[in-house]
């Protein structure tokens, strides 16, 4: 049974079946809270957004997919197989990403893939799909499943923050490879997706930072402002400096049962649904 996480009515239900599954979860919901339910546009769109994002900073995806969903408004895959690689590459994609979106836009126009039937498959099966499209890997697909389909059982072994925020509550040695990470979340099918945002929503509460996405590279900090003082105490050091002929270096700082309990209490209302 595919139990999906549409509303957060739905994901509740499914936090409180996974604590009365696994009591180990208890005092990880204590300390985290009830996550919210995150969900993204669905279909290519979506799952296009999800690659313009990868391995970029929030800000620079952010930046790079606006420019991309203004330029093909309405979004369509019909429009993107036909773009030229050189406008796509002008509003930011790198060409590993242009072909990509080409990639995926040409089976969906070939109707060998149906991003509709993915919601209603089971999790492993969906994931097997997506990632055998050029460009999509473990990550991309789970995140597609989890947050745009709303699947209910989608598990992101390779996503650092789960990884970690599995480590510390469940006094784990070291961090859990992706290898380990499936039989240790084994008991908690058919609601692994659940329990995937409680450990995100876990490793918020004790790191303080977003855990959703990928770790990103961090970008130089702005310098700070100097006073006028030691602006023009700086500004005569370079001049002497210049013409002495030597350059300025900077410095570098070193640096399931789980199913039976939701369906029992509520009956499943149909919805459409719109899966990769």
């Amino acid at each position: 049974m595919t139990i999906h996480l549409n509303t957060q009515d739905d994901l509740d239900d499914a936090i409180r079946a996974l604590v009365n599954l696994d009591p180990r979860l208890q005092p990880i919901l204590e300390v985290a809270g009830m996550p919210a339910l995150r969900r993204r546009d669905p279909g290519f769109a979506g799952l296009a957004a999800i690659v313009c994002g990868q391995q970029l900073s929030t800000k620079a995806a952010a930046a790079i997919w606006g420019r991309v969903s203004t330029a093909f408004d309405p979004f369509h895959h019909d429009r993107i197989r036909s773009a030229r690689a050189d406008r796509l590459g002008r509003l930011g994609l790198s060409a590993a990403k242009i072909k990509s979106l080409k990639a995926i836009a040409r089976e969906l126009s070939e109707e060998r893939l149906n991003l509709d039937v993915l919601a209603e498959e089971d999790a492993d099966a969906a994931h097997n799909t997506l990632t055998s499209l050029p460009g999509i890997g473990p990550w991309t697909a789970d995140i597609y499943l989890l947050f745009c389909l709303g699947h209910g059982d989608a598990w992101p072994a390779g996503d650092l923050a789960v990884q970690e925020a599995m480590r510390i509550g469940l006094g784990l040695k070291a961090r859990p490879t992706v290898k380990e990470m499936q039989p240790l979340a084994e008991p908690w099918r058919p609601l692994r997706g659940a329990a995937a945002h409680l450990w995100w929503s876990y490793y918020h509460a004790i790191k303080k930072r977003e855990g959703v996405l990928p770790s990103q590279p961090k970008t130089n900090a702005a310098p700070k402002p100097k006073s006028a003082a030691k602006a023009k105490s700086a500004s005569k050091a370079k001049s002497v400096s210049n013409a002495k002929g030597v350059s300025n270096k900077a410095r570098v700082a070193k640096g399931s049962p789980a199913g039976k309990t939701i369906a029992a209490r509520k009956k499943p209302v149909a919805r459409p649904r719109t899966r990769s």
